[in-house]
Formats: C-alpha cells, sequence, structure tokens
C-alpha cells in the first residue's frame, strides 16, 4: 500500500489527507508544531492516518506532499527526502513570504528552488492551481467528461507518473506542462489559476498564460 505523507496540514495538507484515506492509501500527516498538535485531525481521518514529526514523514512517505509557506522550506530536511516524490503546491506570494529576488525577476519558480534544496528528491508542481475548499468537492470518476484536470510539471518523468496515478485516484485528470521551469504557466493571476477546467481547457488556459513581466 502506497503511503502518502502531508508536511503541512492546513487548509491543502488537511484536504489531500482527507482523499488520501478516502481512496484507499496510509497517510502520515506532519507540521512544524508537533504531532501533538494534529490529533483531531488525525482522529477524524481514521485508523489510515497518524501524525509524525517532518522528518518522520518525509522519511515514511512514498509520496511526500510539501504544502508548507515558500518562506519556510529552508527549514526542510533534506536528507529525509533524498529519493522521494514530493509534490510542491506552492505559489510565491510576496506580502507573505518577502521579495525573493529570482522569483521578482521571474529567473526560476518556487518549486525549482525547492528542488534546488532536495537535490535528491524529485520534485513535481501540483495542487497549487486549486483552491483547498475543492479538492475533495470536484473529484469525479474516470471518464467523465466533465471530470477536472490539474496540472503538473517535473523534471523526471518516473515521478510524474506517481503523480498522474495520485490524481487520477483522487478524481482529477492531469495536464502535463513539462519540467519544472513551467510551472509558472498555473501560478497566481494565470487564466488556470482558480477556475475549474477540464483537461482541453487547462492545456489552452496554460498556452495563454503570460509572465508577470508582461502583464505589466
Amino acid at each position: 500500500m502506497t503511503t502518502l505523507a502531508l508536511v503541512g496540514a492546513g487548509h491543502i495538507g488537511s484536504q489531500i489527507a482527507r482523499l488520501g484515506v478516502a481512496t484507499g492509501y496510509d497517510v502520515v500527516v506532519s507540521n512544524s508544531r508537533g504531532p501533538e498538535t494534529l490529533g483531531e485531525l488525525v482522529t477524524e481521518l481514521g485508523p489510515s492516518a497518524r501524525a509524525a514529526t517532518v522528518e518522520e514523514a518525509a522519511r515514511a512517505g512514498d509520496i511526500v506532499v510539501v504544502t508548507i509557506p515558500f518562506k519556510s522550506i529552508e527549514s526542510l530536511p533534506a536528507d529525509a527526502f533524498a529519493g522521494k516524490v514530493v509534490v510542491d503546491t506552492n505559489n510565491y506570494y510576496p506580502q507573505r513570504d518577502g521579495q525573493v529576488a529570482e522569483l521578482d525577476d521571474e529567473s526560476t519558480t518556487v518549486s525549482e528552488l525547492l528542488q534546488r534544496h532536495l537535490p535528491d528528491a524529485h520534485v513535481v508542481k501540483a495542487f497549487n492551481h486549486i483552491y483547498s475548499s475543492a479538492i475533495v468537492t470536484d473529484a469525479l470518476p474516470s471518464g467523465d467528461p466533465e471530470r477536472r484536470a490539474l496540472a503538473i510539471a517535473g523534471d523526471d518523468a518516473e515521478a510524474k507518473a506517481a503523480v498522474i496515478a495520485l490524481l487520477d485516484d483522487f478524481g482529477f485528470d492531469a495536464v502535463d506542462l513539462g519540467p519544472l521551469s513551467e510551472g509558472w504557466r498555473v501560478q497566481r493571476e494565470t487564466p488556470a489559476y482558480g477556475p475549474r477546467l477540464t483537461a482541453p481547457e487547462l492545456r489552452h488556459a496554460a498556452a495563454d498564460a503570460k509572465r508577470y513581466r508582461d502583464m505589466r
């Protein structure tokens, strides 16, 4: 059985944990405040879930979802993520994260910076352009013509295949944008950020995305 680990148990992390349990995954949840603060969530999730430290969760997960503010990624223990498929849900919000020159000039992306911090992991961008409240409610069975699509981006083909399978289990189609560097196409203020889109609609929206510098 695949173990899904969550680093961060806020709005996005808790919803992904709920879908994980509902679709048959073993789930390990963690946050920066310690496992003792996650008792209520673990009780709700049931016997397939447990709380752990961030390092324990990273080591336990076959797929590890990092869903913490971008400004906190430097706190992650890189060794614990070695060899793991890591899903990055992040977006860059300067008012929250502080100004980051490499992101302000768009010479890189948040997921590429996470990959830099976790050099031995296989980072895949996903879940960053869906509102947390829709993660559970928008899921539909495979083959439904109205099935929502979520974008992924990553540099490792096997890691992307694992995340595509996860999305399918969860009730979503996947649209592969290509390498991590293309993850900007579904960042905040782009056409794909937020709305419920099918796979053809999401491909079109991603193709229409413009860099922030071109929107000024």
